[in-house]
């Protein structure tokens, strides 16, 4: 056939090699926790490292030539004293640094096998991954960059080093954690280091943090852990990274006083999420707990729940030399004196932001996907398709073994037991999350939400709705974590599916312009949008969905499910942003400013869920919405009015959003200019 020709040479994800795990609760159970976190801690150390205390590494950074550099500048331009400013950057440093003690980490090794025993049935890690990480951390600098699902995710990360006898990290930590009494000066002495969620223009600040980060970082005091993404992500999906931190890290490589650092992606996949309801109250407005002991103690109750298993994959360590090869021109920081802080040219900003893309891509490409995520996507499209009777268990068992054979195709981490009759897989992963789906006379369909509070006649259609939302969004969230794998084939499948004509070109310019509108929702590395057609068009034709002739794209007869299937699976997504433009152009007044838009939005959503003209409950997530006006004012439909009475102002083009929602909805060409010619 043509079409195998012209893709053949495309990176089949099956080829890639994945290790085994070990489960390292099975130990836990067999022997005394006490012994454990007692027990002789001996980490192999960076070969470059210069033993000294926390109190040394404090006078590096205060004596630096940067920082001491930037005290000077602010003492000029605010006028006050050296002196003062220097007392400014200790308390800054005081307030900020760890401590990390070993008696500390003794007691939470200790704590932590007891809570995790009673709330996991096995925690599973990737040994040669470990082995992987041992040798990096004694050859470079490592910087350990884990996904964030989960509160639980830095104390795991720690409790596996420590379990694997390697070098503790030290964590950037928000410092809304430092205002938990006790447990906070608990976690500074676990290795935290805390820091405001954003300086603003505070010069100072950013001195001291960049310079206790990269005091850090060269002298191998201990690998540096740090969340790409800033914050966890409340829908499982990952987001867009943030580049600070990364660009603090990459620093002393670009200017030559490391030879490398050794980056490690670290993917932690939840069977079941502790935070799963709490998120999605979070998404539909309720505000988020503030971090405190005494809420930390009310969530004991949690410990009678069961929360399946938790697989962490530490993946390759990746080079920023090899990153950098041929991409970045090192010689420019030999122009001006290193440590003058200086703004990173455009080159190595869009270094730095295509390396944070393909290092969250590796994150996703090694999250384990549970049999749960697959009869989630399967369940929330059999709700949305109006099946209020449920879907009987042998049919939903059917559809999920064709769905798990699909992911195979399409190169999915997925952990089902093939040694496991699949109705048994399906009934267990049912039972694990019972909070979230009932089987009833042979049929399984989503709770309704009301819990045990107010029955369903007490409850007023909106509280009804919004009850209901919880669910549909927690479920959302599973069916999130399989996204990845399937986004590029579903931005081509909705462009087959809404183009006339068979035309290769004319299907590239809507998945252009359909990934170009979803960048804010799905990682998609900036630029790469022609890889993405391809691999998009490899895996459809792999999976024999497609046959692509010269430049004539054509579904084969048995591809008609699987693209069902991919259209469906974004269907919520263009649908949400849809709405958006629309509320824009019927209800938006002109005073409409950023802050009250997403309740706006949210209200209008109901009226229309209530009404029955949307068929998407899980448009209700603020995260979609933000999504799509962080779109629309990228695109340039929705301009933010800056300065005087108008601050933070939305401005509509509405000529522009109404074109857009006709887009999405197929309505119209997408314009040939914004996609590149194949």
């Amino acid at each position: 056939m043509a079409s195998k020709a012209v893709y053949s040479q495309h990176r089949d994800p099956l080829l890639k090699k994945r290790d085994d795990f070990e489960d390292i609760l099975e130990e836990r159970r067999k022997t005394s926790d006490l012994r454990y976190a007692l027990r002789c801690y001996t980490p192999a150390l960076y070969k470059g490292l210069t033993p000294c205390t926390i109190s040394d590494l404090k006078s590096m950074v205060l004596q630096s030539d940067q920082l001491l550099y930037v005290i000077n500048q602010v003492s000029k331009e605010t006028g006050t004293a050296t002196d003062e400013i220097q007392s400014e950057a200790e308390a800054i440093l005081e307030e900020m640094a760890h401590r990390l003690q070993l008696t500390t980490v003794r007691f939470f090794a200790f704590t932590l096998s007891k809570i995790f025993k009673t709330l996991f049935r096995s925690i599973c890690v990737n040994e040669e991954g470990i082995q992987r990480l041992q040798q990096a951390i004694q050859e470079h600098p490592v910087v350990l960059l884990p996904s964030h699902r989960s509160y639980m995710d830095f104390l795991l990360v720690s409790y596996i080093l420590y379990t694997y006898d390697l070098a503790l990290p030290v964590i950037a930590a928000g410092m809304d954690f430092m205002g938990m009494k006790i447990v906070g000066e608990m976690l500074r002495m676990s290795g935290a280091f805390f820091i405001r969620r954003s300086f603003g223009g505070d010069k100072l600040y950013w001195a001291v943090f960049s310079e206790y980060v990269k005091t850090m970082l060269k002298n191998g005091f201990a690998p540096v852990e740090f969340f790409l993404e800033g914050t966890r992500s409340r829908t499982a999906k990952s987001l867009t990274p943030k580049l600070g931190l990364l660009n603090i890290v990459m620093d002393p490589f670009l200017k030559g006083e490391v030879f490398d650092v050794s980056l490690v992606p670290v993917s932690i996949s939840y069977e079941r999420i502790l935070e799963e309801a709490l998120y999605a109250r979070e998404l539909l407005g309720v505000p988020k707990p503030k971090e405190s002991t005494s809420g930390l103690f009310k969530a004991r109750k949690i410990l009678s729940e069961n929360y399946g298993s938790i697989h962490v994959y530490f993946g390759q360590p990746v080079s920023a030399r090899s990153l950098a090869e041929g991409r970045v021109d090192r010689s420019q920081f030999n122009l001006t004196p290193r440590h003058i802080p200086r703004k990173p040219s455009e080159g190595i900003q869009d270094f730095v932001n295509d390396s944070a893309f393909r290092l969250v891509r590796s994150q996703e490409e090694n999250m384990v996907l549970k049999p749960w995520v697959l009869l989630a996507a399967l369940l929330l499209q059999n709700q949305a398709a109006g099946n209020k009777l449920g879907v009987l268990v042998e049919d939903l068992t059917e559809q999920a073994v064709w769905l798990r054979d699909l992911s195979r195709q399409f190169g999915a981490f997925l952990h089902w037991p093939d040694h496991v009759p699949p109705s048994r897989v399906v009934s267990s992963s049912l039972s694990l999350h019972r909070s979230l789906v009932r089987v009833s006379e042979g049929r399984v369909q989503l709770n309704s939400g009301s819990g045990s509070e107010f029955p369903l006649a007490a409850m007023t259609p909106e509280e009804e709705l919004l009850s209901k939302a919880v669910v549909v969004l927690s479920c959302a969230s599973y069916r999130n974590q399989v996204l990845h794998v399937f986004i590029r084939a579903a931005l081509l499948a909705c462009a087959v599916h809404s183009v006339t004509s068979s035309r290769k070109q004319e299907i590239f310019n809507t998945f252009s312009f359909l990934r170009n509108m979803f960048s804010n929702e799905f990682i998609l590395r900036p630029g790469a949008e022609v890889q993405d057609f391809e691999e998009a068009c490899y895996l459809l034709v792999k999976s024999a969905v497609l046959q692509i002739h010269q430049q004539e794209v054509l579904v084969t007869d048995s591809g008609h499910r699987t693209l069902a299937f991919l259209t469906s699976i974004l269907d919520p997504f263009v649908q949400g942003y849809q709405m958006v433009c629309r509320f824009l152009c019927e209800e938006a007044t002109e005073t409409l400013t950023e802050n009250q838009f997403v309740p706006a939005v949210r209200k209008f959503f109901i009226k229309h869920l209530l009404t029955g003209g949307l068929k998407y409950v899980e448009v209700l997530s603020s995260d979609l919405q933000k999504n799509a006006l962080a779109a629309l004012l990228r695109l340039g439909a929705v301009q933010k009015l800056r300065g005087g009475a108008d601050q933070g102002t939305l401005k509509v083009n509405t000529v522009m959003v109404n074109s857009l929602e006709d887009t999405l909805g197929g309505k119209l060409p997408t314009q040939k200019t914004l996609a590149a010619r194949l």
